[in-house]
């Protein structure tokens, strides 16, 4: 057993070029990292503005569209002789509330 374990495992200048290897990759990866760290700013005011806008207008639309469904669904569920909860069973509606989804605030 201890021959097996002696043949399998590397030899000094194999371990030496491994080691080699290593420290040029620590190197990189530090190199690397120093260079993230420097960084101050990884994106634009303009672009950071751009995105706040469009979430803007995005969670607008889906208020919107959340009130209007709703709207329609009440208006729906005046004439219906079954409860809500039956009618979005029936027809196949998955709510907001149903997956635990939240508008997000406001930026």
């Amino acid at each position: 057993p201890e021959l097996k374990d002696l043949n399998s495992s590397m030899t000094t200048p194999e371990m030496a070029r491994e080691m080699e290897e290593l420290r040029k990759d620590c190197a990189s990866y530090t190199e690397k990292l120093e260079r993230i760290k420097s960084a101050t700013n990884h994106v634009t005011p303009e672009e950071k503005e751009r995105v706040c806008s469009q979430q803007k207008l995005y969670c607008k639309e889906w208020r919107r569209r959340k009130r209007m469904a709703t709207e329609l669904l009440e208006a729906i569920l005046e004439g219906y002789p079954k409860s809500k909860k039956q009618f979005f069973e029936e027809v196949g509606i998955e709510t907001d509330e149903d997956h635990n989804v939240t508008l997000p605030a406001a930026v």
